[in-house]
C-alpha cells in the first residue's frame, strides 16, 4: 500500500479550515512572510498587490492555515535560517539548500495558496467554475508534495528538482530586495552581506546554464546591479526553457522519494529556445529602471549589449568595485 497525502490540487481545496499542507481540519494559522523577517525590516504593513492588481493585502495580514504539527515544523526550520541569517554569507552558503527550497517555498507557495482563493472567489462570484490546467496542476501539486518533506517521509534522491545560487552581496544596511513569481515558481532574496536566487522546479537545468557565470562570481561581492541581472538572466532562462520538468515519485507503505529527471533535448528542439535580446533587455529594464538605467542604454544600435556582470569584449566578470554607481 502507497502512502497517501493531500494534493490541494486534485479537488482545488484551498479552504481556510483546512491545513494548507496536510489538509487538516485546523483553527491553527501561521504568516506567509517569516515574522523575525517581517520585524527586522519593518515591511508588516506594507502591501502587496495580487497577480491581476485588483486586490492587495498587508504582508502581515497574508496568514496561512496549518495544522499544529505544520506550524511547529515551520518555527523550527526559522530557527536555523535565522541562526544562519545572523552570520551573514558564510551561515547561508553553509545551509542544507533542501532547508533554502522549503523556507523560500513557504513564501512562494503562501502567495500561490492567495492566488487561488483569490480566483476561486472572483469567479465564484461571477458564477464560474474556477479551474486550472493539467499542466498547472501538475507543476503545483509536485511542488505542494516536496514542501511536504517538511513533516512527512518524503524525500529527495538524485538529481534534485530545484538550482539554487547562494553569494556574497553588498547593499546599504537595512535595505532588503525581494522577488517571486508564483507561476514559474521563482525566487530572489538579497540583504547586505548576501543574496540568494532560487528555481524551485527546474530540475537543476537553469543552474547549469548560469555555471559559468556563477563560476566567474566566486570570491567576489556582487553589486546590487550585477544581483539584478543575474536574477533576469534566471528568470528568462525559465521563459524560453523549452521542457517541462518531470520526476520519478515512487511511493511506498514507508515513504515517498522523488528523483528530478535530467532535461534532455531531442534533435530538432534544444533545451533552451532563442535567447531573444530585445525581449531580455526589457525585463531587465524592470530591474535596473531604479538605477536610472532605461531599456535604451542596454541595447543599442552597434553597440554591445550592457552588462554589469560581464565585459562585452573579453568575457571577464566586471569586478564590482569598478561599477560607479550605489549601493
Amino acid at each position: 500500500m502507497s502512502l497517501s497525502l493531500f494534493n490541494p490540487f486534485t479537488d482545488l481545496i484551498f479552504d481556510e479550515q483546512f491545513c494548507f499542507l496536510t489538509g487538516d481540519l485546523t483553527t491553527e494559522k501561521m504568516t506567509v512572510y517569516p515574522e523575525w523577517l517581517m520585524d527586522h525590516f519593518k515591511f508588516g504593513a506594507d502591501r502587496i498587490e495580487m497577480m491581476d492588481k485588483s486586490k492587495s493585502y498587508t504582508y502581515a495580514d497574508l496568514q496561512l492555515p496549518c495544522s499544529p504539527r505544520v506550524k511547529k515544523a515551520f518555527e523550527a526550520l526559522e530557527e536555523k535560517i535565522q541562526a544562519a541569517y545572523e552570520k551573514g554569507y558564510e551561515g547561508m552558503a553553509a545551509l542544507d539548500e533542501q532547508l533554502l527550497f522549503l523556507w523560500t517555498g513557504r513564501m512562494v507557495y503562501g502567495m500561490l495558496y492567495y492566488e487561488m482563493r483569490y480566483e476561486s472567489s472572483r469567479r465564484m462570484r461571477l458564477r464560474e467554475n474556477f479551474d486550472l490546467s493539467a499542466t498547472l496542476r501538475e507543476r503545483f501539486g509536485n511542488f505542494h508534495l516536496m514542501m511536504q518533506s517538511i513533516i512527512e517521509p518524503v524525500s529527495f534522491v538524485g538529481q534534485k528538482p530545484w538550482s539554487i545560487a547562494v553569494f556574497p552581496l553588498k547593499y546599504s544596511a537595512d535595505i532588503f530586495s525581494y522577488r517571486d513569481d508564483t507561476v514559474n515558481l521563482l525566487f530572489q532574496f538579497g540583504v547586505n552581506g548576501f543574496g540568494f536566487i532560487a528555481c524551485l522546479q527546474d530540475n537543476g537545468v537553469i543552474g547549469e546554464k548560469q555555471k559559468e557565470i556563477l563560476e566567474k562570481m566566486k570570491g567576489h561581492v556582487l553589486h546590487p546591479l550585477q544581483f539584478e541581472e543575474l536574477f533576469a538572466r534566471f528568470h528568462y532562462s525559465d521563459y524560453i526553457l523549452q521542457y517541462k520538468p518531470e520526476y520519478n515519485i515512487e511511493n511506498t507503505a514507508t515513504g515517498i522519494t522523488i528523483e528530478a529527471v535530467p532535461v534532455t533535448a531531442n534533435e530538432n528542439r534544444p533545451v533552451f529556445g532563442f535567447w531573444d535580446e530585445e525581449t531580455f533587455a526589457q525585463l531587465l529594464t524592470n530591474y535596473w529602471s531604479v538605477y536610472g538605467i532605461q531599456r535604451g542604454d542596454i541595447i543599442q544600435f552597434q553597440k554591445p549589449f550592457l552588462s554589469f556582470l560581464e565585459n562585452a569584449y573579453t568575457k571577464d566578470f566586471i569586478l564590482p568595485e569598478n561599477i560607479d554607481l550605489p549601493f
